[in-house]
């Protein structure tokens, strides 16, 4: 952990807008990363790790 904290650096801040009169700032980080579907895909997985604990619990119980 010691090694990967000094090897993982973070990138630097975008440069400023050129121009005053443009004004604004460009688009917000991560612009259009599909992080929905990897949500969904979790939930799918832990679900069903729960409902096997579960099943495994109550036939534990059984016997």
């Amino acid at each position: 952990m010691i090694i990967g904290g000094f090897a993982l650096l973070a990138q630097a801040p975008p440069a400023p807008p050129s121009s005053a009169n443009q004004g604004g700032t460009g688009p917000v980080g991560g612009g259009g990363a599909p992080i929905g579907s990897g949500v969904v895909l979790l939930i799918v997985m832990a679900a069903g790790y729960g409902g096997k604990k579960v099943l495994d619990a109550r036939k534990r119980l059984a016997e």
